[in-house]
């Protein structure tokens, strides 16, 4: 994972709406895609593209696949801006 990849991949709306879904839960593709009036292929793009970011992990159960957020990734990016802030909190190396 780039930070130029994560960067890109939270640029979007469609994506950012996605991570939000996720924050209290896991879902699968089809339960994300009945969020969106979008191709069932354009969300699994977004998908792909977050995944790639490290953003989202999968975890394929039977036929399904069900997406879960890595708050780790956006944890490394809230303190670099945290530190780009000037804020006072830990420093990130």
């Amino acid at each position: 994972m780039s930070f130029q990849q994560t960067m890109h991949a939270l640029g979007d709306p469609v994506r950012r709406s996605i991570l939000s879904l996720l924050k209290d839960q896991r879902l699968s593709a089809g339960e994300i895609a009945a969020h969106f009036p979008i191709t069932a292929a354009a969300v699994s793009k977004h998908l792909s593209v977050l995944k790639e970011a490290d953003l989202i992990r999968d975890t394929r159960e039977g036929k399904y696949i069900y997406y879960d957020l890595n708050a780790s990734v956006l944890e490394e990016i809230l303190l670099w801006l945290s530190d780009l802030k000037g804020d006072t909190h830990e420093k990130v190396e």
